[in-house]
C-alpha cells in the first residue's frame, strides 16, 4: 500500500477550525517553526502541527538549508515567490512509497483467509473497500486482481468496487492512469503480475487491466478532514499512513476508519504501527496488524 505519512489537508479548502476545534494561530506559538507552519497552511491548507514536530522540523529545516535559506522565514518567502519550490518541498515531504503486492505476507493472509470470507457474505458477492492513503494506487490494484484471482477460482460473480483516496491530486492523477514501474513489480507473484498487467513495450513497467480498472475508482481527499459515511465499508486498508502524526491525530483516524466499517468488516494497518484503543473501538485482531470489527 501506499506510504502518504506526512502531508494533510493539501487539497482540502481552508477554514478556520479543525475537529471543531479553533485552528491554532502562530501568533499563539511565537516560534520560527510554528510561524513557518502557519504561512504553509495559508499557502497549501496543510496544518503541520498536527505531526510529530521532532521530525518533521529537522526535515524542513534541512531541505531550506540545502535551498540557501538562511532561516525558515526566508525560506517561507522564497515559497511564496516561488510556486514550484512549494511543489518541490511537499514532494519531499511526501512519502510515496509504494509497490504492488506491497508486504506479501500480509497480502497472503488476505487472500488465503479474510477476502474468501468478506466476498462469501457480501451481497450479490460484491466487496466494498476503502484504500485510505492510497498513493498512486499500487494497493487498490492489488486488492482488484486478488478480487479477479478468487472470483475466477470460485466460477463466481465475486466482485469489488475499490475506492482510493489521497491528498496529493498528481498521486490520484497517476494511480487513475494504472501504471506501474518494473521496480513497483518487484514484490509481486509472477503470475498474478502478468495476468492482469500488461508489460511495456520497452519492459520497464506495468499498465493494469481494464478488469482491475474496471474495480477501482480514486478520488482527492484528506483523511484528516473526510468523514466516511458508516457502515460503508467491508475492508479498510490504512498501512504506513499514521506513523508521523500525533497519537491524538492518530487514535482520532482510527476511530472514524473504524466507524466506515460494517459490523464483520476488517481494518488492516501497517506492520509498524497499532491501533491504541482497540478494544474500546470494537475491534478484535485476528492477524498481525489485521483486526476484526464485531
Amino acid at each position: 500500500m501506499s506510504t502518504r505519512p506526512l502531508i494533510p489537508g493539501r487539497t482540502s479548502p481552508p477554514g478556520e477550525f479543525f475537529e471543531g476545534k479553533p485552528r491554532p494561530q502562530a501568533e499563539r506559538f511565537p516560534d520560527e517553526y510554528a510561524a513557518f507552519c502557519d504561512g504553509i497552511r495559508a499557502l497549501s491548507q496543510i496544518d503541520l502541527l498536527q505531526y510529530k514536530r521532532g521530525q518533521m522540523e529537522r526535515r524542513i529545516r534541512s531541505f531550506a538549508q540545502r535551498r540557501g535559506s538562511a532561516s525558515l522565514a526566508d525560506y517561507l518567502e522564497l515559497l511564496r515567490a516561488e510556486p514550484e519550490q512549494l511543489d518541490e518541498l511537499l514532494d519531499r515531504m511526501t512519502i510515496n512509497v509504494s509497490q504492488l503486492w506491497r508486504n506479501p505476507d500480509q497480502w497472503q493472509v488476505l487472500e488465503r483467509e479474510v477476502l474468501p470470507e468478506l466476498l462469501a457474505a457480501a451481497p450479490l458477492g460484491r466487496l466494498t473497500a476503502w484504500s485510505a492513503g492510497c498513493s498512486y494506487g499500487a494497493e487498490a490494484y492489488t486488492l482488484a486482481a486478488i478480487c479477479r484471482e478468487l472470483a475466477g477460482h470460485a466460477g463466481s460473480a465475486a466482485s469489488a468496487e475499490i475506492t482510493g483516496t489521497d491528498i496529493d491530486r498528481r498521486m490520484v492523477e497517476r494511480a487513475r492512469r494504472g501504471r506501474f514501474s518494473a521496480e513497483d513489480g518487484r514484490s509481486a507473484p509472477p503470475a498474478q503480475l502478468r495476468r492482469w498487467f500488461e508489460p511495456d513495450a520497452d519492459g520497464r513497467g506495468w499498465t493494469a487491466k481494464r478488469e482491475l480498472a474496471a474495480l477501482t475508482r480514486f478520488e482527492v481527499g484528506d483523511l484528516l478532514r473526510m468523514r466516511p459515511r458508516r457502515a460503508t465499508y467491508d475492508l479498510v486498508l490504512c498501512r504506513n499512513t499514521v506513523i508521523y502524526f500525533t497519537e491524538d491525530v492518530r487514535d482520532a483516524l482510527h476511530a472514524r476508519l473504524v466507524d466506515s466499517l460494517r459490523s464483520g468488516g476488517y481494518l488492516v494497518i501497517g506492520s509498524t504501527e497499532r491501533v491504541s484503543n482497540a478494544r474500546e473501538l470494537g475491534l478484535v485482531p485476528t492477524h498481525p496488524f489485521i483486526y476484526r470489527k464485531v
